[in-house]
């Protein structure tokens, strides 16, 4: 049902509280949905080592309706409320000057295999503070209908990447890695590779070295061990045919086959585990691509990086190497999806999430 009248372009926020739970990435484009006519600023907005904490709280919980899980919701949508009004003010714009917010909320459990999806966020609070119709709930059509509900970022892959040679992977390093593989044609096919960064961001706060391990700086220090690593990759989700999708703790045990071991050698270990696991979804490709662009915070750690190309026989760039803005990329994306959604326009494919049939998705919030 197209909510916003004929498809036209539109100026379009999206908003991206992601699985590393850095912050907030928002990110304004203009777009009618299929075409990406215009950029405009980004923000990001970190979250402190508090709410960071009450967050982390909540994950794999379904929310109740009182208590400490409003409260969290709440304060989530405050602080996306903020982002907002902070891109207004970087854009010199006003709420009446933008279409759509694009709110992907925060994922606290993700079971497709249940039909199971929860993103944190009170959309209607959002849109009435903001002054703007914001589209959320992005997931819950594809679940609902036998879907994977992920990832949801390969559409807007397939129009940013226009003009690219292909066929060309996009592999997205955040809490969860997943890839788009896009054929010369524009197809596409996209699934979670396997852990990303929170594991290791993981292993570090359990050492308390900081969130994370910054510019890889203690994986490069240390030494993989080959035989943890090895019995990690047994895991039967690798031979997994796609599309299929990850929540973001469901490799957190392996983290205990480290009790023992070496800070450095641990982060080293982890960061392996991450890069075997992406080239190891080498495999289902149709075709070799020409190369791999990295957006998500995997993109910044060297280390990663370049066990990346040591273990993948193409070149492997950051998204800045084509002009594209890494930083940006995901909160694009869900403006991009909102403007697919007004206008009734597919947001996930059989190949994509493995739904049936091409589907819309997504609920619209008016301004009350």
């Amino acid at each position: 049902m197209v909510e916003i009248g004929p498809q036209r372009e539109l100026w379009v926020i999206g908003l991206m509280s992601g699985t590393s739970m850095d912050g907030i990435d928002g990110a304004l484009i203009q777009t009618d949905g299929d075409t990406i006519y215009a950029f405009g600023a980004n923000v990001f907005h970190s979250y402190d080592d508090e709410f960071r904490s009450r967050l982390s709280n909540i994950i794999g919980r379904v929310p109740d309706q009182a208590g400490s899980t409003v409260d969290v919701v709440n304060e989530l949508t405050s602080r996306h409320t903020k982002v907002v009004k902070e891109l207004l003010k970087k854009s010199q714009l006003k709420s009446s000057d933008i279409d759509l917010i694009g709110f992907h909320g925060h994922t606290v459990l993700h079971s497709p295999q249940t039909k199971t999806t929860c993103q944190v966020g009170d959309a209607k609070l959002l849109a009435k503070e903001t002054g703007i119709p914001v589209v959320a709930d992005f997931r819950l059509s594809d679940v609902a209908a036998g879907g994977e509900g992920a990832p949801l970022s390969p559409a807007y892959h397939v129009a940013l990447s226009r003009g690219l040679e292909r066929p060309l992977v996009i592999l997205n390093i955040g809490g969860v890695a997943n890839l788009t593989w896009i054929s010369p044609d524009g197809g596409a096919i996209a699934f979670d590779t396997g852990p990303g960064n929170a594991l290791i961001d993981k292993w570090v706060q359990s050492q308390k070295r900081g969130n994370y391990d910054k510019d890889g700086k203690l994986a490069k220090y240390g030494g993989v061990k080959s035989a943890i690593l090895q019995s990690w990759m047994e895991n039967p989700y690798f031979a997994r045919s796609v599309p299929k999708s990850l929540d973001r703790d469901d490799f957190a045990p392996v983290v205990k086959d480290l009790f023992g071991v070496d800070i450095a050698d641990g982060a080293a270990t982890l960061t392996a585990f991450t890069a075997a696991s992406v080239c190891s979804a080498s495999a289902f490709l149709p075709a070799s691509p020409v190369r791999w662009l990295v957006t998500g915070g995997g993109r910044r750690n060297p280390v990663l990086m370049a066990e990346l190309q040591m273990r993948i026989n193409t070149p492997v760039e950051p998204v800045e190497a084509v002009g594209w803005d890494g930083d940006a990329l995901e909160a694009q994306a869900f403006a991009f999806l909102a403007a697919r959604s007004a206008f009734a326009m597919p947001l996930t494919y059989p190949q994509t999430t493995g739904v049936l049939r091409p589907m819309s998705g997504g609920k619209f919030h008016s301004v009350e």
